[in-house]
């Protein structure tokens, strides 16, 4: 979540005078201070009707291409997570059934990953891919400290090997638990981490490699079965065993239907663990992660608390205790309703989408294409050479038609490089993608009339990079 600082003004929320069940007047004389607790209540309609006000001003949902995050669910599952606000996913012993729909969710995934022997899996849910990552993270480093323990104590630095695309909780995990990250920067046309690069940067106080199921930045898989194949070449030749963990937030809900011969998960002995978002491809409103250790000897015991919770003992791995089990509910309810080939579905229709929508940008011929929408149902393109508008020219007019299409830079060494992505969601249709290709098309001879980029004129772009 973003920081936020406190506000000493004293402003207040101005109610509508009908806002008061019987006395119009009542609501105007509430106006309920902004940045600090009111004196009193006030009735439950007017505080809804005030909020509700406020929340219009978000963006449309169905218009977001720039978050990977589920944004609608079937009236049945948000039945469902509406009886299951209530429950605490720490408190087994109450609710135990919510805990087997989460043992449930974890052998799904086992069999869907390839675990060799899926009884040996071990595996939790997560607020999310970000927890899940910092808790792989975690074993990982906590793996090597214990192979390494002389080393260790003598002052060696632990590293963590990834490329540069990384999501953010990566550099943070690093940072929180004092590992230091060695990102591959891009070069070229390559935008994500591979074998060579890969090897270049490990040595003995590597905990693990970093592989990536889909790149937030273009939509790309990163060669995990080639990276696995030049560690166990490097292990041949140096006696060093470095781990693989694979962040599949987004990838690890798309290729085993999608790509079922693309071998990334558990398949590879060299994979210690895996995690994705149920929040995303998962087809989950936001709150939910998973992450799975091939084996009880991947994950360290001492990581691991028992906790004696309101009469029963329990084992779990987190970085939170209390968090709600409706969102866990909503994942076993999603892995049932749809099944094998109802994912499938949607996630083909997902991708038939984003394939469609990257090539009929093309064919416009004032973008030049970096991915085409086929591993992740998500594309990144930039302008031709010679426009006289950026990306971040197009963002900005596209917003102004209520579509939210972020505009951002590579990070190193691409700086040089700005571009568009659009992430194509269930519930993102042809239809939807028609309209926006209808908007980008009506608003090119508008952008192509500009004597430079707005940025060459001396305004400074805003750029807008979601995960």
């Amino acid at each position: 979540m973003a920081l936020h600082h406190g506000d000493a003004r004293n402003r207040r929320l101005s109610p509508a005078p009908l806002l008061g069940l019987a006395d119009p007047l009542g609501a105007m004389r509430l106006s309920p201070p902004l940045h600090r607790l009111p004196d009193g209540p006030i009735p439950p309609a007017t505080a809804y009707q005030l909020i509700h006000d406020e929340l219009l001003l978000d963006g449309n949902a169905k218009l977001n291409l720039a978050t990977f995050v589920t944004t609608s669910m079937e009236v049945q599952a948000q039945q469902l997570m509406a009886e299951c606000l209530d429950k605490n996913m720490i408190d087994k012993d109450e609710y135990p059934q919510t805990a087997e729909l989460e043992r449930r969710c974890v052998a799904i995934l086992a069999q869907l990953w390839h675990a060799p022997e899926p009884e040996s899996v071990v595996g939790c849910s997560t607020t999310g891919s970000s927890e899940a990552c910092m808790l792989a993270g975690m074993a990982l480093k906590r793996r090597w400290m214990r192979k390494n323990p002389e080393r260790y104590r003598a002052g060696a630095r632990p590293n963590l090997v990834m490329g540069i695309n990384v999501q953010v909780c990566w550099e943070k995990f690093c940072n929180f638990w004092e590992v230091e990250a060695r990102l591959a920067p891009m070069a070229g046309e390559r935008y994500h981490l591979d074998a060579e690069r890969a090897l270049e940067l490990c040595d003995e106080n590597t905990i693990g490699v970093v592989g990536v199921l889909g790149s937030t930045f273009d939509g790309s898989y990163e060669p995990v079965a080639e990276i696995c194949a030049a560690l166990d070449a490097l292990q041949q030749r140096t006696g060093l065993d470095i781990p693989v963990h694979v962040d599949g937030a987004s990838g690890g809900m798309v290729a085993p239907f999608l790509d079922p011969e693309l071998v990334w998960d558990f398949r590879l002995p060299r994979v210690a663990s895996i995690n994705t978002s149920g929040h995303k491809y998962g087809l989950v409103y936001p709150g939910v992660g998973w992450a799975l250790w091939r084996s009880k000897e991947a994950l360290p015991e001492e990581l691991v608390f028992r906790v004696n919770y309101l009469g029963g003992e329990m084992p779990t791995f987190a970085l939170n205790f209390s968090r709600p089990g409706a969102e866990v509910v909503a994942q076993y309810y999603t892995f049932l309703r749809l099944g094998r080939e109802g994912f499938r579905a949607v996630q083909q229709a997902c991708r038939d989408v984003a394939r469609y929508l990257a090539g009929a940008v093309e064919e416009l011929g004032a973008f030049r294409l970096l991915t085409r929408g086929d591993e992740l149902p998500v594309f990144a393109f930039t302008t031709a050479e010679g426009q006289p508008f950026d990306v971040f020219d197009v963002s900005r007019r596209l917003r102004e038609r209520g579509w939210q299409v972020p505009a951002y830079t590579f990070p190193a060494d691409r700086t040089d490089l700005s571009v568009l992505r659009i992430v194509c969601r269930n519930g993102f249709s042809r239809d939807l993608a028609d309209l926006l290709l209808a908007d980008l098309t009506r608003l090119l001879p508008e952008l192509s009339r500009q004597p430079a980029p707005l940025r060459d004129l001396g305004i400074e772009p805003q750029p807008g990079f979601h995960h």
